[in-house]
């Protein structure tokens, strides 16, 4: 059941009111309190979802709880649970027969210290051009840089935002990713023509980021280098990297990791099979407030969605557009607010996909310009969003609160300014 009718402006503030108490609750408490550990973001939540059932009119209880349920357990979602379980049974396996370990060991004792940050983002921006994930770059990686953050000596959470900002590099780029195949289709243009146009916005930004790591790890650090590891314990750690990096479906990376790393512990070490499958039901277990997070942020969504607010926003943000500039403005934004609100960047792109073609056709804007617009903008929402698929998911991994990565969140920065340049100066030029 959906509404059929544009909200008015009382109606759309109050569809969209459970992202405020969301963020008044979670965000404001956090900050007050100066500790982004001491509210559960599930317990947030569950406050907003409250707000959303009571505000939601037109209809009885039993039918808002049946809204929420569908989404909370549309296919998107149950397919990313699957992730989230499979992905902490093997980060706790390969951490209990030591494969993680002996992968930093080995990285520690073989690549000088400088080259360890810069080389931690570009190895999250070749696999996620590969496979065209974030998801799957952001599992392969983030034990690893979760394990090597204490080593050298920097901050975990900036670590794993390495990670993750290498990892929306190729989401945005590659020609394989869910969001180049929406933005280019929406748009009716290549996705060569749209590779070219992302180039001129993601490399430069890219190329900033890896600068600014190549500074930082210039300056001295304290470095641990552990000895005395099993090396033929970093195979099933290289399973999942080098599958990821193939391309293969992330369940059966992480399926192939967890099989491997049984393989090698039975012949390597002395771990019995009930500790082992013991880890791997702790590793479940831990991503148990990940998964609860997931399901009520994905059916708020479905509510605020039935209640009109994406509606609501989109109609807001297109009333006033003038000229070229403040159409590919008014792209960027709608975009970017939309995915706040549906947490998903490439539905983001396919529900707002139509209508920026019309606006790209009134002002005759380039579709490979707007596909751009499209896909990085909703990326760099999606990669600082506390409750996205990715920071959830590097939050179980590395047992951090998902707001903490946001303060290291680079890559993203310097995405915002080169699309307010390319807009400003209007590069790249059209082709002739």
């Amino acid at each position: 059941m959906t509404i059929d009718v544009a909200p008015t402006k009382r109606q759309g503030f109050l569809a969209l009111s459970p992202i405020f108490v969301f963020l008044a609750f979670y965000l404001g408490v956090s900050i007050a309190v100066g500790d982004f550990y001491k509210v559960p973001v599930s317990v947030a939540f569950i406050l907003a979802v409250t707000w959303a059932v009571v505000t939601t009119h037109g209809i009885n209880l039993s039918k808002r709880i049946e809204i929420f349920s569908r989404g909370a357990a549309n296919a998107n979602v149950l397919y990313m649970i699957w992730i989230f379980i499979l992905a902490g049974a093997f980060a706790s396996l390969a951490k209990s027969i030591g494969a993680i370990d002996a992968t930093v060991a080995l990285a520690l004792q073989t690549l000088p210290t400088q080259l360890i940050i810069p080389g931690i983002f570009i190895s999250a921006c070749f696999i996620s051009v590969s496979i065209g994930t974030s998801v799957g770059t952001v599992v392969a990686l983030t034990p690893f840089a979760t394990e090597i953050a204490g080593n050298i000596g920097v901050e975990t959470p900036f670590l794993v935002a390495v990670v993750i900002g290498g990892a929306f590099f190729g989401d945005n780029l590659s020609f394989i990713s869910d969001t180049t195949i929406a933005a280019t289709r929406s748009q009716d243009c290549r996705m060569s023509d749209k590779f070219r146009a992302n180039c001129f916005i993601a490399i430069p930004a890219a190329l900033l980021t890896l600068l600014l790591y190549i500074v930082i790890s210039v300056m001295p650090t304290t470095v641990s280098i552990p000895e005395g590891h099993n090396y033929a314990l970093i195979i099933p750690y290289l399973v999942v990297i080098v599958t990821a990096a193939a391309g293969v479906n992330v369940l059966i990376v992480l399926l192939l990791g967890i099989i491997t790393s049984i393989a090698i512990a039975m012949g390597c070490t002395d771990i019995g099979s009930i500790a082992m499958m013991t880890a791997m039901g702790e590793g479940i277990t831990g991503m148990g407030d990940l998964i609860v997070v997931t399901l009520l942020a994905s059916g708020l969504l479905g509510l605020i969605k039935h209640n009109g607010g994406i509606h609501f926003i989109i109609n807001w943000l297109t009333r006033h557009i003038s000229g070229a500039r403040g159409a590919q403005s008014c792209i960027a934004l709608l975009v970017s607010v939309v995915n706040v609100c549906t947490a998903n960047n490439t539905i983001a792109i396919i529900t707002v996909g139509e209508l920026s073609k019309r606006i790209a056709d009134q002002f005759h804007l380039q579709p490979r310009k707007v596909a751009s617009i499209l896909d990085t903008c909703s990326c760099i929402v999606q990669s600082i969003l506390p409750y996205g698929a990715q920071a959830l998911l590097a939050a179980g991994l590395s047992g951090l609160s998902p707001v903490s990565f946001v303060e290291y969140m680079y890559y993203p920065a310097f995405l915002v300014l080169m699309v307010a340049l390319s807009i400003i100066f209007r590069f790249p030029k059209p082709v002739a």
